[in-house]
């Protein structure tokens, strides 16, 4: 751990204030703005598909102006998209939210990058805990997320118009801690040299294949169980404040793995860690199963977010050794991209099928992705002593 490393981990903990908050209320204030039930998680869908369009734009960004920069314009863009967000609940305009969110993934895109930022803060032997760490940066997201949307619920006359305005004054926040963070230098020769494989090629191998799959597929089961939460506990007769308290319990469980993933990646290798994630993730399937009392959301949520939290720090791990530095832009921002593109499908879908199936038919879906990821697994596992070491 080092002061830019640390910096980068509050970074990352603040990006984490601004997405559970958004998770916690974006589903309940478009239920009140939306015309239909079924449209009620669109603004949590608008928030991944906006980051989902960003994608690439974040890695031209990120080319032109280097780390820094590119993390700052995100943050402005936050700053702007919470007080746009802000304005829509208190003029109760449901379109105007879904700009608002959709503007926003353009920070969600960016703060993606932190854990892979963090491995260029470190000596290459200590990635896997550089990732780790930053990640566990979350861990002030898990506290103060949900008790920022609680505290600030009823702030304003309007509800969550509050929540809004203080994911602004957390922009500004994390603004200053990014303006302290020293980034490598990128040498002018460095943004000359080859330019690497083609992203198609970069996209066919095996490794990256695996690593892009465990990320898209750990985020979407872990978005379609955690974004219907609020509204399932609502139908079940839960108030806001146990809602808050099982989504406090469920980021917790996905950041505070992160102060030992990253030894556990060391000794037992990136592929058992990540299929004990896909485990953890089918025991939470299970749990929720049994049962819609307050201890039943409140295990299965905090078992899904170990369980993520496996998954996708192994597969950030794992992505790390698939493609080459001059090719890291492009090739971070495919994998961003298909996390986003798999969230924002499962966003869309969680709020359909809750509100039209129930939280039981809910589940069961997400048995499919998890079979297919398990034998994404198992098929490179089995390929791996034919790969070249070397990319």
């Amino acid at each position: 751990m080092n002061v830019n490393l640390l910096l980068l981990t509050l970074a990352q903990g603040l990006f984490l204030v601004n997405n559970v908050t958004f998770i916690a209320i974006n589903g309940l204030v478009g239920l009140q703005l939306a015309p239909y039930g079924w449209m009620a998680t669109l603004p949590v869908m608008g928030y991944v598909v906006g980051g989902a369009i960003s994608a690439p734009l974040v890695a031209r960004t990120q080319t032109r102006f280097g780390r820094r920069g590119s993390f700052q314009i995100g943050l402005a863009i936050a700053l702007a998209s919470a007080l746009l967000a802000a304005y829509a609940a208190w003029s109760r305009h449901f379109t105007l939210l879904l700009a608002a969110t959709a503007i926003a993934g353009y920070y969600n895109a960016n703060g993606q990058l932190y854990r892979f930022a963090a491995a260029e803060l470190v000596a290459p032997g200590w990635r896997e805990k550089a990732v780790s760490l930053v990640l566990a940066g979350g861990l002030l997201g898990g506290v103060i997320g949900p008790n920022l949307a609680a505290w600030t619920r009823a702030l304003l006359p309007t509800p969550f118009v509050g929540a809004y305005l203080a994911l602004a004054a957390v922009a500004l926040l994390a603004m200053g801690v990014v303006a302290l963070i020293k980034f490598p230098a990128v040498h002018a020769h460095a943004a000359h040299a080859a330019k690497g494989r083609s992203l198609g090629q970069i996209m066919r191998h095996p490794v990256f294949i695996v690593a892009t799959l465990g990320a898209a597929m750990g985020y979407g089961v872990m978005n379609l169980l955690m974004a219907a939460t609020p509204l399932a506990m609502d139908m079940c007769g839960f108030d806001f404040g146990a809602t808050a308290q099982v989504l406090q319990w469920h980021v917790i469980g996905m950041y505070a793995p992160g102060f030992f993933t990253g030894s556990l990646i060391k000794r037992w290798g990136v592929l058992p860690v990540m299929g004990l994630g896909v485990l953890l993730n089918l025991v939470c399937v299970g749990v929720a199963l049994s049962g819609v009392g307050m201890t039943h959301f409140l295990l299965s949520l905090t078992l899904l977010g170990v369980g993520w939290n496996f998954l996708f720090t192994g597969s950030t791990t794992l992505a790390l050794t698939a493609y080459r530095p001059e090719e890291k832009d492009r090739a971070q921002a495919a994998i961003n991209f298909c996390v986003f593109a798999t969230m924002a499908l499962t966003s869309f879908a969680s709020g359909a099928l809750v509100t039209t199936q129930g939280w039981l038919w809910l589940n069961l879906g997400s048995l499919a992705p998890l079979a297919i990821t398990a034998a994404a697994l198992l098929w490179l596992a089995l390929r791996r002593r034919t790969l070249a070491t070397s990319i």
